[in-house]
């Protein structure tokens, strides 16, 4: 068994966290919801071998493939597979995903075009919905929630209240590095306050493991920590990257993929500057500076 093998944690009866270690760039989580007769899923993966992977894991649990398929955003760890349950999933997210991911297309291809993705049909949500929506699985309830812009501009949160369940998506990433360019700082902050108030003890983030509401609160602490550097760098005149590589990590040094903090920082500046939250960024200077934070070595899809 490899280190990045996927496995299944049942959180609650009828109710299952797909989870793909390490939780680094293009390795995300995903979610299955079901009973003898009907399943859901909550994300898919980064490519076809692995959205395979967790069909095999639903079809283990003895459940039927899945009629409906959540996408909690537009990036392609968690879209990419869609086409592996297709033609009998629809698939449901918020409006913004579904423009984004129209837009985005193969963009994991173009960042790593060494990865064997597999077939990859770009397949975004058929059904959207604005601020709120809910599904039923059997007697299951799950609510969709859209925080606003956080990670992106199009997440959900999917909370299954009586089971005291949330899947984050990527606005927690569990012992990794959030990843703010295509969204907000400020939203990010806001979004924490939403996933408190849905006191669900149960956390399943987007990336790493498990875990409870506590990585709320290293998260938030992050979060202020780039706002705080964002302010005394932009104040000084200093760049992005430039602030990033004098910053002390200390608490977070540990976490997966610290290049994202001049991501971060790009975003944080941009909302200094009075932009709209998630509006855009250059993607190739954002991505060009993490890989100056990363040694001059790319970022890489451990998918």
């Amino acid at each position: 068994m490899s280190a990045t093998d996927p496995y299944v944690v049942t959180l609650a009866p009828h109710v299952h966290a797909f989870v793909q270690p390490d939780g680094g760039w293009c390795l995300n989580n995903a979610g299955f919801i079901g009973d003898v007769d009907e399943t859901l899923l909550v994300d898919t993966a980064a490519t076809e071998r692995r959205a395979l992977l967790l069909r095999d894991a639903v079809l283990a649990e003895g459940l039927p493939l899945p009629r409906t398929i959540v996408s909690t955003h537009h990036h392609g760890d968690h879209t990419y597979g869609n086409g592996v349950f297709r033609p009998e999933a629809r698939i449901v997210g918020h409006e913004n995903c579904r423009s984004e991911q129209l837009a985005a297309g193969h963009q994991l291809h173009l960042l790593w075009p060494q990865t064997d993705f597999g077939r990859v049909d770009i397949l975004p949500p058929s059904v959207t919905y604005s601020e709120r929506l809910t599904l039923y699985v059997g007697a299951i309830e799950v609510r969709l929630l859209h925080p606003g812009a956080a990670h992106t501009t199009g997440d959900s949160i999917v909370h299954l209240p009586e089971q005291g369940v949330v899947f984050t998506g990527d606005l927690v990433f569990h012992g990794g590095t959030p990843f703010l360019p295509m969204g907000s700082l400020a939203g990010s902050l806001r979004a924490l306050d939403l996933l408190r108030s849905l006191d669900a003890p149960t956390v399943v983030p987007g990336h790493g493991r498990v875990t409870d509401p506590s990585v709320y609160d290293t998260t938030e602490r992050y979060l202020l920590w780039v706002r705080e550097l964002a302010v005394e760098g932009y104040a000084k005149g200093a760049s992005p990257l430039e602030t990033a590589q004098r910053a002390e990590l200390g608490e977070f040094a540990a976490w997966r993929e610290s290049e994202r903090l001049v991501a971060n920082l790009h975003r944080a500046y941009a909302e200094l500057e009075g932009l709209p939250e998630g509006s855009p960024l250059d993607p190739v200077t954002v991505f060009s500076d993490m890989a100056t934070m990363n040694g001059g070595v790319p970022v890489a899809c451990h998918a």
